[in-house]
């Protein structure tokens, strides 16, 4: 049967991913604190909803950053997604450099809500489903505020 180790795949490839573990090139950390400050993105599933944040936000977010959020409801539940007003992205047409990407589900293939930077926070965001996949990543220039939203859940 495919229902029982299907999800077990999934999750051992998108821990994979957070860890870094995909990433292309290598990256030279000494020490496990500098290790610690690389780190970003999450899996999380807070039955009361969360917020989080891109790196070091509401200073600078760093250079050459990718990070995935994914955000999961209980069974019959959906997500509202808020951006805070205080909000900077690199802005570039069709957000090309950085930017957050929203998708309808918890894989990097989900279909697209919207891609996101500027100044402009986007719309409240709500989940068909009880997943949302988000990921923030920035280029090497030009960096910015970031920002911080915040995720609660509704019933279907």
């Amino acid at each position: 049967m495919l229902a029982e180790p299907f999800p077990k795949v999934v999750a051992s490839l998108i821990i994979l991913h957070l860890s870094g573990a995909t990433k292309k090139g290598t990256e030279k950390q000494t020490t496990s604190e500098t290790q610690k400050s690389m780190q970003c993105g999450t899996w999380t599933k807070h039955a009361e909803g969360g917020i989080f944040t891109s790196p070091n936000y509401p200073s600078k977010y760093p250079p050459d950053r990718e990070c995935i959020y994914i955000i999961e409801a209980a069974p019959r539940q959906c997500i509202e997604l808020y951006f805070d007003e205080k909000y900077s992205i690199e802005p570039s047409w069709e957000c090309k450099f950085d930017h957050i990407e929203v998708r309808d589900g918890p894989f990097g293939f989900s279909p697209i809500i919207g891609r996101f930077c500027g100044q402009q926070n986007p719309p409240v965001i709500k989940s068909s489903g009880r997943f949302l996949w988000i990921k923030f990543f920035a280029d090497g220039e030009l960096e910015s505020m970031g920002f911080s939203a915040r995720y609660n859940f509704t019933p279907e």
